[in-house]
């Protein structure tokens, strides 16, 4: 019996479908920018998003790095949240490649961050600061879909403070299935946007910075000063067309299973969670009793999960409901005992 992984949803493996679209990729040298497949996913990334320019790259950490650094000079600024992923999981790039200080907030219960803290962190032009240059959301944020209405202020918030503002949209489309929008109409918001391929999507490698012309130029050049230069790339990168192609519209599913996977588990005494939090394909679980006993039994039984608690649980395209039943069944189980 196949493992239930439910550790992230970057844990999928292509199927075959994708695997013969890689076998079949036409290939080039993408340094030199003859990778016909490259130029091809990238050309698909640019117009699904509605923006100019889009830049392929081996993960959402060089995408998002990329975009810090060209929309920030040395000792500028960014304002971020506390738990975003651009400022605590992706090893402090922005400082120490880009000498670029995050400003860190914390995020509100929603997954936003509230506009008007944002302004008075906003620097004075004196020279004893950095200069503040850039806002950074994140969408989803935990799970958590940000709100229309708040991209739209975000926006002008931004300009009216002269402002760029990055979306570190790794799930975009998660958030966009969810709100039963065309991703472009998230992203129209933002100056760039990064996006991941081998996430809810199940591309085995890849990020997408999507921008303007400009941006998406000085991108590729830094792109290659970071060792991000990839030769015959159109086999990864065929993987991310497939990807575009046929794994959005099901991501209604993982949301589905993530929804039946809280309700499952809420049932049990042993576990604190509330099933209207959960928007996407992330859920959290507080396990109040035994959890090395519950982690360990689990491995056992073939389920994987983070060894954290509170627990991140992630559904993908990789587990199917009737799994999601199995490990309901199975914590059950463990408890009952």
């Amino acid at each position: 019996m196949k493992p239930i992984d439910l550790r992230s949803d970057t844990v999928t493996a292509p199927g075959a479908k994708m695997r013969q679209a890689m076998a079949e990729a036409v290939v080039g040298d993408d340094v030199y920018g003859e990778d016909p497949t490259v130029i091809e996913l990238e050309a698909l990334a640019a117009q699904t998003l509605g923006k100019p320019k889009a830049l392929f790259c081996p993960t959402g950490t060089q995408s998002n790095l990329l975009a810090l650094l060209t929309l920030c000079d040395r000792g500028d600024e960014y304002i971020v949240g506390q738990h975003a992923h651009t400022y605590r999981y992706e090893g402090g790039g922005a400082a120490v490649l880009g000498s670029i200080q995050p400003q860190p907030l914390d995020f509100l219960p929603d997954g936003t961050l509230d506009l008007d803290e944002v302004e008075t962190y906003i620097k004075p032009d004196d020279f004893h600061f950095a200069k503040t240059k850039l806002l950074c959301l994140e969408n989803t944020q935990a799970g958590k879909v940000l709100p229309m209405a708040y991209l739209e202020q975000a926006r002008n918030f931004t300009r009216s403070h002269n402002l760029k503002l990055h979306l570190d949209g790794a799930r975009i489309f998660n958030a966009a299935v969810k709100l039963g929008v065309g991703v472009d109409r998230i992203a129209q918001w933002f100056d760039s946007i990064s996006f991941c391929l081998s996430k809810g999507l199940g591309a085995p490698v890849g990020s997408i910075l999507c921008g303007d012309e400009e941006q998406i130029s000085q991108a590729r050049r830094w792109r290659k000063a970071l060792g991000g230069g990839m030769r015959q790339a159109g086999i990864l990168a065929a993987a991310g067309i497939y990807a575009l192609n046929h794994h959005v519209e099901r991501l209604v599913r993982d949301h589905e299973n993530a929804a039946a996977l809280a309700a499952g588990l809420s049932g049990i005494e042993e576990i604190s969670i509330n099933p209207e939090t959960v928007q996407t394909n992330i859920v959290f679980a507080s396990i109040n009793k035994n959890f090395d006993g519950l982690f360990h039994h689990l491995k056992q039984k073939g389920i994987l999960i983070s060894y954290l608690n509170p627990c991140r649980l992630v559904t993908h395209l990789d587990v199917s409901s009737e799994e999601i039943d199995r490990v309901i069944e199975t914590v059950k189980a463990f408890y009952s005992t």
